[in-house]
């Protein structure tokens, strides 16, 4: 017998702060007591409030089937989202929207597990996907800063890696590199610039998912998920470590499960305000779509209207604003809550809107 202290539902010691009553039924639908004897044949004693003790401290905690239901249901569009927010079609570099991918992950059997998290199970449904469509992993972007002596190790370690380097620039006595790299290289890069440059380099992560999401409706047919099938290797996917960038102004959360927690500070570049000579400094970009409601989302981000009408379906008021970076095609999104405040990326958003319908239901 436990202690209650030690019972997993609760850490009162007057069991009467956890329970209503200490009487236990054998048919709580019906009213039926449970018999003294059976107590004994089943718990080793007729004492009422041994048994709910022992209850407290072995059972199970039993929920209706709708309720159960209900949680799969939630977790599997977390997965789903989860992937949508992370991977791309790699024909176009283009993310899939959330009802394909609950299509997908239903085509290829995948079950969620309510005892795990849902960016752990994304990482795990990807393999599966990959088998049998054409998806992967989003490439991280990256601007990293070494002195011009580590010059040759840093290019040889980006060829290496396979990274797709966007832009160099050697105006000063840094080496400046932007690349695109895959998650799991991150933790290889990471200490590269913190044991090569003795202290003076500096690791940014520009972006966690370089992905072009302009007009991402145009990149798949609606249809069944038959339809993006594709001959693809069975490679697991690559995960990324966590760890810390040696710059706390740069540093950015990542998972264990292998995904990176995605941020709002991320979606606008940002320049090393020590050097600045040779380089142009970054700017949010252009307003693609002003602050305001998602239902008023013009047809060109049909896409995105489709996965982001969600919100308000949990909590009514959410607002967005759609900002394209400079230089480039790929257009951020940024969340509002009803009450004003900023939250960031879509799958923080969702996840409080998610907690905020689950609190007006209790």
């Amino acid at each position: 017998m436990s202690e209650p202290t030690h019972l997993p539902f609760c850490r009162e010691k007057d069991i009467d702060e956890v329970l209503q009553a200490t009487t236990v039924f054998s048919n709580v639908s019906k009213g039926t007591l449970a018999k003294h004897e059976d107590l004994v044949d089943v718990f080793g004693t007729d004492d009422e409030e041994k048994v709910c003790r022992i209850i407290l401290a072995e059972g199970d905690l039993q929920v209706s089937d709708k309720e159960r239901q209900l949680e799969l249901d939630s977790l599997f569009k977390d997965v789903a989202s989860v992937l949508s927010e992370k991977c791309i079609n790699p024909d176009n570099n283009k993310p899939y929207t959330i009802s394909m991918l609950e299509r997908a992950l239903k085509d290829v059997h995948f079950s969620v597990d309510l005892h795990r998290n849902a960016k752990q199970q994304a990482l795990e449904a990807l393999p599966v996907l990959q088998a049998k469509f054409a998806i992967k992993r989003a490439l991280m972007r990256l601007q990293i800063q070494v002195p011009k002596s580590c010059k040759a190790e840093a290019m040889d370690l980006l060829e290496k890696l396979q990274a797709d380097v966007e832009s160099r620039d050697f105006s000063s006595s840094q080496m400046i590199v932007t690349c695109l790299v895959e998650p799991g290289h991150f933790r290889q890069i990471h200490s590269f610039v913190q044991q090569s440059s003795e202290g003076q380099g500096r690791l940014e992560v520009l972006s966690l998912a370089a992905i072009d999401d302009t007009d991402s409706s145009a990149a798949f047919d609606s249809g069944t998920p038959h339809d993006l099938q594709f001959p693809t290797t069975n490679a697991a996917a690559p995960e990324a470590a966590a760890a810390t960038v040696a710059d706390p102004a740069a540093a950015r959360a990542i998972s264990n499960s292998g995904f990176v927690t995605p941020s709002s500070a991320l979606h606008s570049l940002r320049a090393n305000p020590a050097d600045t000579s040779g380089r142009e400094e970054s700017s949010p970009g252009e307003v693609v779509y002003p602050r305001g409601s998602i239902s008023g989302l013009p047809e060109a981000h049909a896409s995105r209207k489709e996965r982001f009408v969600e919100l308000d379906d949990l909590q009514p008021g959410w607002e967005v604003e759609l900002r394209g970076r400079k230089g480039g095609t790929t257009v951020d999104a940024t969340f509002y809550s009803p009450t004003g405040e900023p939250v960031g990326a879509y799958v923080n958003a969702r996840r409080a809107a998610l907690k905020a319908s689950k609190q007006n239901t209790t």
